[in-house]
């Protein structure tokens, strides 16, 4: 079996990609693969923005992500850069830049490329999406 890190480039709504991110995710572990960890990065970090609200009859990728985290226990990689290009902030960087108000809560975490860089070390293959 494969141990993977899965690289979400798309945001959540819009097109597919990260919709088949998720699906990929959950097809590899039903097949006894594992995930290291889902790397947030460019407008993939918009999937982490807790204000993300869709219509209660669509789909709500953000949560599906987070019960993914729950049941397999999943790292999920903000890029810390592309999110705070794209205003994503945790409650650390809302301190450290001194706005009051963050929109990205655990169990999504912020770290740099250097984290995927060793991740893509320890892991046998990376799937970007």
């Amino acid at each position: 079996m494969s141990k993977f890190i899965i690289q979400v480039n798309s945001s959540p709504y819009g097109n597919g990609a990260s919709f088949n991110a998720y699906q990929f995710a959950k097809a590899a572990l039903a097949s006894g693969h594992t995930i290291d960890k889902v790397f947030f990065y460019q407008d993939g970090v918009l999937n982490t923005n807790h204000l993300n609200s869709p219509a209660s009859d669509e789909f709500d990728l953000k949560q599906a992500w987070i019960e993914l985290h729950q049941q397999y226990n999943i790292a999920l990689v903000n890029c810390v850069s592309a999110a705070l290009r794209r205003g994503v902030l945790s409650e650390i960087e809302a301190g450290e830049n001194q706005v009051q108000h963050w929109n990205m809560q655990p169990p999504f975490t912020m770290g740099g490329l250097g984290e995927l860089v060793s991740g893509i070390e320890k892991s046998d293959k990376l799937i970007c999406f």
